[in-house]
């Protein structure tokens, strides 16, 4: 029986004209897209659940079932969701904005030659005082006295005994490649030569060898490897500053907007290879993104510092997450040992000596960036009842000082990055990043991202969203809209009510952007798990929110956050101003602070084996605490006495 080969077509997406040809009948359009270099949102991993991959057929046929996320007036429109449609001839067909990745990345880069230095740089200098900083990898340019009759050691030797006498470095192993170059590197410029030593948990290592002497010029990269965002730092670490930073979306979203779904993407034949891949290519960009800025010679770079959760870390470095998920939720390894660069994936662009350094992990949902984060915030310095807050799809938190630390992840999901919403979106142009509504007139007023036209919602922005709908009263604090209120901003299509955000000719995406019921029981829900899981945490060391002397938030939500909101929501109890403090990205700044100290990287050691890790999956405590926050701003509102007045209207609004 001969079986016919399936026909191939060729698909153009637009606007772009970008087109692929070879495509397969039966190939979805996400997947020809995908093979077109087009990134579109699949925050479901492709399940056709979320609706975000939306499509619309310009010309040309495909096979597709109905989907509860479209319209039928959507769906006589041309429009599909690209997860679900199946090519069954040539096609064109349109991408919109809301469906796509952000095509320019988000980055903030310091212009080179110019001496800048970022906050990593007063770090070293608070954290570690008066006492010599000492890099994981670091450049030696020596002089060797050349061998004689009278001195005749063999060159191995000659070269330790350098080392030893001028730097202190004992015991110094060097792998069989560089002694078999020894010999022509020591004598091509006059005994002059140039050693890269990293040091390692078993003593120092050579990693590179060459003739002269080099010295001027030593760099590091530091990576926060993100499930949504990878950033990245161009380090000196001759004068210990960082010269440039940028970020790239995580190439994995492709395959699942949060570290679940991307666990069980990975069972199945080449997939864990392809997420190592996606997350690989990820820090190429951000690499050529560093590089290009600064000018710096790739082959001038020594190591990478990477800091990630234990999801994203296994799967840079090639590990089976699978058991991740699975009870009693056991990692892999406390501390994964260097690999070289170019061995992951198809290479990470830089020299074949460098290695890339992962932070030691916690538990399946404490990783490394926690550890980093940690250390890159002073937690390990200060005597203060701190809590360091990072808050993205899972909202990790560690309570304690320098003496204890206990520590929890709570799913929150991902609507404080924009996931889950009709309009949300992550912290790009054109984001609403922030709401104010008119208590008289529930006319709304928004900030974007950039100022551009508004193409959505961020996690900022949806907290500003819900915290004004509450105090306008247009819903109430279990979070539904007011049946009472007469205003043409609420409307209850099919009994489903929304609030329009933005009407369609004011928007960039030539329709109305709204904000659910569904959405605000998404950022509920989300909310309450963050404050439900501090919550437990102080509780499981008889503590309260009160106890806290300085709360530290984490991470690029935090950059535009507004406090008065965040507390009309309930993410937290109404405390004083004062003792919240944003790091940035402290996942970053640890594993920049790992690469011009030894001292750090050791710290970020000794907190992955000291921090108590507390499973909230079947805490019963947890549970209880999170159905009290699953309200607006809280069941308790002896926490929100202010918010408590306001709801009450003996607080006239803020004038901001």
């Amino acid at each position: 029986m001969c079986v016919s080969p399936p026909l191939s077509h060729t698909l153009v997406f637009q606007p772009g004209d970008r087109r692929v040809e070879g495509i397969a009948s039966g190939t979805t359009i996400m997947r020809a897209a995908l093979e077109a270099g087009l990134d579109i949102m699949a925050p479901c991993g492709g399940t056709g659940s979320c609706g975000r991959c939306r499509v619309r057929i310009v010309r040309g046929q495909v096979d597709s079932r109905p989907s509860v996320a479209l319209t039928e007036e959507e769906w006589s429109q041309g429009w599909r969701l690209a997860c679900q449609a199946q090519v069954t001839s040539d096609l064109e067909c349109e991408i919109p904005d809301s469906s796509r990745l952000a095509e320019s990345r988000v980055r903030d880069t310091l212009a080179s030659g110019e001496g800048h230095a970022l906050m990593v740089s007063k770090q070293v200098e608070d954290l570690l005082g008066r006492r010599p900083v000492v890099p994981v990898v670091k450049v030696f340019g020596m002089q060797l006295e050349p061998p004689s009759g009278r001195d005749n050691l063999n060159d191995l030797a000659r070269f330790r005994k350098a080392l030893s006498d001028e730097f202190g470095l004992t015991n110094v192993s060097v792998d069989s490649i560089w002694i078999r170059n020894m010999p022509a590197v020591l004598r091509q410029e006059g005994w002059l030569v140039t050693a890269t030593v990293v040091h390692t948990p078993y003593g120092y290592k050579v990693i590179n060898l060459e003739s002269g002497v080099r010295t001027d010029e030593a760099y590091a990269v530091a990576l926060d490897v993100g499930t949504t965002t990878v950033w990245g730092q161009l380090l000196d670490l001759n004068h210990q500053v960082a010269l440039a930073e940028a970020s790239a979306y995580n190439h994995q979203i492709r395959y699942g907007e949060d570290v679940i779904s991307r666990v069980v993407y990975s069972q199945g034949p080449g997939r864990r290879e392809a997420l190592q891949q996606a997350v690989v290519d990820t820090i190429n960009e951000v690499l050529d993104q560093l590089v290009g800025t600064t000018g710096v010679d790739r082959t001038s770079i020594s190591h990478i510092m990477a800091a990630g959760n234990t999801t994203m870390t296994c799967l840079l470095v090639g590990i089976d997450p699978k058991y991740l998920r699975l009870q009693p939720y056991v990692p892999p390894a406390d501390f994964i040992p260097p690999v070289r660069a170019v061995n992951l994936g198809d290479g990470i662009h830089v020299g074949r000596r460098v290695h890339v350094y992962t932070f030691p992990t916690v538990a399946s949902y404490l990783g490394g960036d926690i550890v980093s984060g940690v250390v890159g915030a002073g937690l390990t310095e200060t005597e203060k009842i701190t809590l360091y807050l990072d808050v993205g799809t899972n909202g990790e938190a560690v309570v304690g000082n320098r003496e204890w630390m206990i520590a929890a992840s709570c799913s929150a999901g991902p609507a404080f990055e924009g996931g889950g919403l009709r309009h949300g979106m992550r912290a790009a142009p054109g984001a609403i990043e922030a709401v104010r509504i008119d208590p008289l007139t529930y006319e709304p007023s928004i900030l974007t991202v950039g100022d551009q036209a508004p193409l959505g919602i961020c996690g900022s922005g949806v907290i500003d969203a819900v915290a004004e709908l509450l105090k306008a009263g247009l819903i109430g604090q279990n979070g539904r809209f007011n049946p009472d209120i007469a205003t043409s901003r609420v409307r209850w299509p099919e009994g489903a009510a929304e609030y329009v955000l933005v009407e369609s000719q004011y928007s960039g995406i030539s329709d109305d952007i709204v904000i659910t019921e569904s959405d605000i029981d998404n950022v509920v829900r989300a909310k309450a798990a963050i404050f439900a899981g501090v919550q437990t945490l102080l509780e499981s060391v008889m503590l309260s929110w009160k106890d806290l002397e300085q709360i530290m938030i984490a991470g690029g939500f935090g950059r535009y956050l507004r406090l008065e909101q965040a507390m009309a929501l309930g993410l937290f109890p109404e405390l004083p101003h004062d003792r919240f403090h944003f790091v940035g990205n402290g996942s970053l700044l640890g594993a920049a602070l790992g690469s011009f100290s030894i001292d750090m990287l050791k710290a970020a050691h000794n907190v992955a084996l000291g921090m108590t890790n507390v499973e909230l999956s079947d805490n019963q405590r947890f549970v209880d605490n999170y159905m009290a926050a699953n309200f607006l701003p809280h069941t308790d509102m002896a926490l929100f006495p202010k918010m408590e007045r306001r709801l009450l209207g003996s607080v006239p609004e803020d004038p901001a």
